[in-house]
């Protein structure tokens, strides 16, 4: 398998990955967690398991995930797929792998929901045997839950998300080519978010450009859905939007814009100087967070855990005085068909499982350290893509790092 991106193009000169074939391994995947599982079936609303399933490429309403478009998983048939008015007439021209489709409301107006539930998804339960099954549910508003109990009584629900995120916990080949890609297009726009830095411009400003670059390259959208361009003070501590805040000679700038394309996230991030010349307490903090990141992503092999990386995050940081200076969240993340998903790194909160590193996990590893008082800002955050391989550690992202802001 190749180890970097060919292009994003349905071209004819070489083979690339065939989506078909993709799709029938995911959906594969997922029956197989289904079935370990003891589910009859799994209903499915979040983004990135009805995408995962279906391959649907919605329009995103803000503050509506969960309640547009949905997926449900039964044995020996291809996904169902329960969508929006508006994406209807697309699905049935030119999505011909889905056999099965059910106009649906937004899953919000009580009324409407209860007609969703008694009038379109009940007969589909109805249909295949499920009114009195197990059936996993990975997300759902209230109103939804309780018309399911009230319609259907004597059906079981059950935890149909962890057997979603374990189906995509292991990227299959085809899946970390489309990481590749989307990599590749994330390193360009912090490419050119960082070639956008200078005295004068506004942090959104340096948005506006990465985000022209994201969509002429074929990106779906950012990585998150708020772009995180921090200068200056506004590091620390971490302001994680973008601003009007004017960037000044002498910020650290951090940038961590990312892309989707194809469905897939790719998640990278970089800390930038402004200016010429960075103090002695700006090169120590980004100093510890490089160091973190290397001495982090080498601990991530098979058969090391994420504990073991973590400790090596904070070992590496210590030895500058800053191992108790990390942001209050979580040092990597899975990262996939969805922007930000299970396992964990260096997850501090009550609960957080040890995990092995296993090959075909793929993460975003992101140490942010900051430091409140100095003049141009003092918080540093570098992060890279990670596949887990049987040789050790593969770094996707290949933006440079400021050699500017290290120690000598």
């Amino acid at each position: 398998m190749d180890r970097y991106a060919r292009g994003g193009f349905n071209i004819t000169y070489e083979e690339r990955v065939d989506p078909r074939a993709l799709r029938a391994r995911r959906i594969a995947r997922a029956q197989e967690q289904r079935d370990r599982a003891g589910l009859d079936a799994i209903l499915v609303w979040k983004d990135e398991n009805q995408r995962y399933l279906t391959d649907l490429r919605p329009q995103i309403i803000h503050g509506k995930s969960t309640a547009l478009n949905g997926a449900l998983l039964i044995e020996g048939k291809a996904p169902i797929l329960f969508c929006s008015g508006g994406e209807r007439d697309r699905v049935d021209r030119t999505m011909p792998w889905i056999g099965e489709v059910h106009t649906i409301p937004i899953v919000e107006e009580r009324a409407l929901v209860d007609g969703l539930v008694k009038d379109i998804l009940g007969p589909v339960l109805h249909q295949y045997g499920l009114a009195e099954a197990k059936l996993g549910l990975d997300e759902g508003n209230m109103v939804f839950v309780k018309a399911l109990e009230r319609h259907f009584p004597k059906l079981a629900l059950e935890d149909g998300d962890t057997p979603m995120q374990l189906a995509r916990r292991i990227k299959l080949p085809e899946e970390i080519v489309m990481l590749e890609e989307a990599t590749a297009i994330a390193d360009a726009v912090c490419a050119t978010a960082t070639a956008t830095v200078a005295d004068g411009v506004r942090e959104c400003d340096v948005v506006a450009e990465a985000m022209h670059t994201l969509y002429t390259l074929g990106g779906e959208y950012s990585h998150v859905t708020t772009p995180f361009v921090a200068s200056g003070e506004h590091m620390a501590p971490p302001n994680r939007i973008c601003s009007d805040k004017l960037i000044r000679n002498g910020d650290l700038v951090f940038i961590d814009i990312g892309a989707a394309w194809n469905g897939y996230f790719g998640d990278m991030a970089r800390t930038v100087l402004c200016g010429e010349h960075a103090s002695d307490d700006q090169k120590k903090v980004y100093t510890a967070v490089y160091e973190s990141l290397k001495a982090g992503i080498a601990e991530m092999r098979p058969g090391r855990t994420n504990k073991q990386s973590a400790e090596a995050f904070i070992g590496a940081a210590d030895r500058y005085g800053l191992g108790g200076r990390y942001l209050s969240l979580f040092i990597g993340h899975g990262v996939g068909i969805g922007a930000n998903e299970p396992p964990y790194v260096g997850e501090t909160l009550p609960g957080a499982p040890t995990y092995e590193f296993e090959p075909g996990m793929v993460f975003a590893i992101e140490p942010l350290i900051w430091v409140e008082g100095i003049r141009g800002g003092g918080g540093v955050r570098l992060e890279e893509m990670v596949l887990v391989t049987e040789d050790g550690p593969h770094v996707m992202s290949r933006a440079p790092f400021d050699e500017r802001l290290m120690l000598g």
